[in-house]
């Protein structure tokens, strides 16, 4: 390099300080050597990073390859796509529908079927209903699932990348789900998985970013990083709510995060109360009151579609009915008056409030005495034994005057002339919940006065508010004894001719107490009551909606607990001991029968164990004062690798709570993160080797930002060839598990007897195999 030409005073004034600089720069030998060093790490880096990018281009191309191919078949309605292709039906048509799952990922189908002009006119009613017949766009709502389900692989791979993992490590991660058989058989079809997959694989994404500038803490990218980690949590939770798994995970790394902030110990140096109470804060609102308000938008939308009157009008209120057009209520409700005759049925199991002549048996199988009393059950079709006639319960009340809420009543059988009674006898099959009857007039009015007496009470009505047909829901009290009117789906035997039981059931508050007046069939056709002048639709309060259906939600998904032909357990699907049968075609042998490839979820788990072996073996040894991995091996083992393995055991054992049906789809998120404790560890049985740590008089501590330590600077000098032989050898088996598998994941080609057998590696239920 050329040395400028400078006069001899300019270099250094050795007589006494001065205050004149050089013009020009001087020439510094050890300088230039650096910015040389530097400028050769950069292109060094560069194109380390270019190796990734690579990598990363063609881990996305064949994720979307995999998930398109052969996307139109079958051209039939399959699985589950009767629900979810008729939800956003229902959307495109404004018509209201009840679902035990948030709206985020419904609306998701109904914006793509909005964006290529479909009418919303089919509604999927049944499996294997002809696309192409109903002349539905099928391919296009299948794409939204493969694009978010091919988007899931990538993530996954600069989940890896982000964390510092080799290139190795990131291919096998993400091959785990590229070539997994039950991650494509569940994205190529109209389902929500996709969607929640995608979200809870982004929300371990945005966290570590985010995570990785703790250092630059409430600069604009720290922000972000944590406003984009609520956001994916919002939509994983506003897709299903095994979503709330991810704020398990995301919530327990970031409470140990919190607690190392309160470590005055800290290497960065202690930071004061204040200072801690500005952290907690930002990731209480990023983290939780973000979310929530995401998560209220979507329903807030929902609302905002579904504005006419569908099939979920019977879920809700009829004050949450009568804000949907066209609604029945508007159009049919009556007042009830004293003497009317009513027919009454069950909201939950649309049985009728029913009785007949046969009386109940002296003793029951189990034993018990019954009263001997006339039957009164519940029968589904409609009948004149349905009839009651609602009377006072004293003479004050005349013909003409409407009944009220809270008002004490009598019911007259009309078919029989008697009178419905409860008393303290124990009904047919509950033996703690009392048996229903009738009597005749005169005891009715007599000795057991008291015991025809019931209580009407609206559902959330107010004081003197008029009892209504069709609109007004109500639970039937008996006055005397506190018990509810109520009634369950189990037949009573050969004697009570296979109808349902109606008994008294001391828990009043469940809403499968309710019950509802249909008609009142002894009004005329041209009766003044029947003729409605037009009403208009009435508005309530955005909350009071959401939480009357966020009630029903969580109360029909409790209720989802009936077995299920190709319904699993929890123990099941580390091991893939069974799939489900989503479609077949008898003509052609053709089945979809969703399975994960057994071959990576075998590795997957296995090395689930195999990590949690070694930390084991860790703890052990320290305890006996051995030390066998660096600072920094076991840091990256515990935190990196252990937060994959917390985000895997979030997600799988909360199932275990459970009481409704389970599918192996819902491992899907516990597989993902399985496939990233894999990739972690392929890199520290393989790579991982001491590295001097720099001492301490080299540490420059709160010199600024850490630097993150990048998987090339990690390893540099040392080769990965062992890394890429493991790498390469696993990914040929899971493509072979994956081309095995095929015909049963794309639903094509057909597969003869033997074909099929051969795929029965666990015994799976698998059709055509005869």
């Amino acid at each position: 390099m050329a040395r400028p030409s400078t006069p001899q005073g300019s270099l250094r004034q050795r007589t006494g300080p001065s205050t004149k600089k050089s013009d020009l720069p001087s020439f510094s030998p050890e300088a230039e050597l650096d910015k040389l060093a530097k400028a050769g790490a950069q292109r060094a880096a560069a194109q380390y990073d270019g190796d990734y990018k690579i990598g990363f281009v063609l881990i996305t191309i064949l994720a979307f390859v995999t998930r398109f191919w052969g996307i139109s078949h079958p051209n039939e309605v399959v699985f589950d796509e009767v629900h979810f292709g008729k939800f956003a039906s229902y959307y495109l048509q404004r018509t209201y529908f009840f679902d035990v799952h948030p709206p985020f990922g419904k609306l998701l189908f109904a914006f793509m079927g909005w964006l290529v002009g479909y009418d919303g006119h089919f509604h999927f009613e049944n499996i294997g209903d002809s696309y192409i017949a109903n002349k539905v766009p099928y391919v296009a709502f299948r794409a939204l699932p493969a694009i978010l389900g091919a988007l899931t692989v990538s993530v996954v791979y600069l989940i890896m990348w982000e964390s510092g993992y080799t290139l190795p490590a990131c291919l096998l991660a993400a091959g785990l789900v590229l070539l997994d058989n039950a991650h494509i058989g569940q994205t190529r079809l109209i389902l929500l998985d996709a969607t929640l997959v995608l979200a809870m694989a982004c929300s371990l994404l945005f966290y570590i970013k985010f995570y990785k500038l703790r250092h630059e803490p409430f600069s604009r990218k720290w922000w972000k990083w944590l406003i984009l980690t609520g956001f994916a949590l919002s939509c994983d939770m506003s897709t299903k709510y095994v979503g709330t798994f991810a704020f398990v995970t995301i919530g327990s790394a970031v409470i140990i995060d919190l607690w190392d902030l309160l470590d005055i110990r800290r290497p960065k140096g202690s930071i004061s109360l204040v200072e801690f109470g500005k952290h907690f804060a930002a990731r209480a609102f990023g983290l939780i009151i973000m979310p929530f308000l995401f998560y209220l938008f979507w329903f807030q939308v929902h609302f905002a579609v579904l504005t006419r009157s569908g099939p979920g009008d019977d879920f809700m209120s009829p004050e949450f009915q009568e804000t949907l057009s066209d609604n029945v209520m508007l159009a049919n409700s009556i007042d009830i008056q004293y003497f009317d005759t009513i027919s009454i049925r069950h909201k939950e199991t649309k049985t009728y409030l029913h009785s007949h002549e046969d009386r109940y048996p002296l003793r029951y199988d189990d034993g018990r005495v019954s009263s001997q009393g006339q039957q009164v059950t519940g029968y589904p079709f409609n009948d004149t034994n349905n009839y009651w006639q609602i009377l006072p319960a004293n003479n004050a009340k005349t013909a003409g005057t409407n009944v009220k809420n809270n008002d004490v009543v009598r019911l007259r059988h009309l078919g029989t002339d008697r009178i419905l009674l409860s008393h303290d006898v124990a009904s047919p099959y509950y033996p703690t919940n009392q048996e229903f009857t009738c009597v005749p007039a005169e005891e009715a009015f007599g000795k057991r006065e008291n015991d025809t007496l019931f209580e009407i009470r609206i559902e959330h009505g107010k004081r003197n508010q008029d009892f209504k047909s069709v609109s007004g829901h109500f639970k039937l009290i008996h006055y005397p004894s506190k018990v509810a009117m109520w009634t369950h789906t189990k037949p009573l035997p050969d004697w009570g001719h296979k109808q349902q039981e109606i008994n008294g059931n001391k828990q009043i508050a469940p809403s499968s107490n309710v019950w509802i007046v249909e008609d009142i069939p002894s009004l005329a056709v041209d009766d003044a009551r029947r003729q409605k002048p037009e009403r208009k639709v009435k508005q309530l309060p955005f909350l009071q909606k959401w939480f009357e259906l966020q009630r029903a939600m969580f109360y029909h998904n409790s209720k989802l607990t009936s077995s299920h032909p190709y319904s699993s357990h929890p123990y099941q699907w580390p091991f893939l001991l069974r799939g489900v049968s989503f479609w077949t075609q008898s003509d052609t042998r053709q089945q979809i029968y969703f399975l994960g490839n057994p071959l990576g979820w075998w590795l997957a788990s296995s090395l689930l164990a195999v990590y949690a072996g070694i930390v084991l073996a860790d703890q052990v040894s320290l305890r006996r004062g051995i030390d066998a991995l660096d600072h920094r091996t076991r840091s990256r083992l515990y935190n990196s690798t252990g937060f994959f393995w917390l985000a895997w055991a979030t997600h799988y054992f909360p199932f275990y709570l459970m009481g409704r049906q389970l599918f192996l789809h819902h491992y899907l998120p516990a597989h993902l993160a399985s496939s990233l404790v894999a990739g972690a560890l392929l890199e520290f049985i393989f790579s991982s080797e001491p590295v001097e740590e720099p001492s301490p008089k080299n540490k420059k501590a709160g010199s600024g930002p850490r630097h993150h330590v990048t998987a090339r600077e990690r390893f540099a000098g040392q080769s990965l060839f062992s890394s890429w032989i493991a790498c390469l050898v696993v990914t040929v088996v899971l493509a072979a598990g994956w081309y095995f598998f095929l015909p049963l994941t794309y639903g094509y080609p057909g597969l003869s007897v033997e074909q099929v057998v051969r795929r029965k590696w666990l015994g799976y239920d698998l059709h055509f195999a005869k």
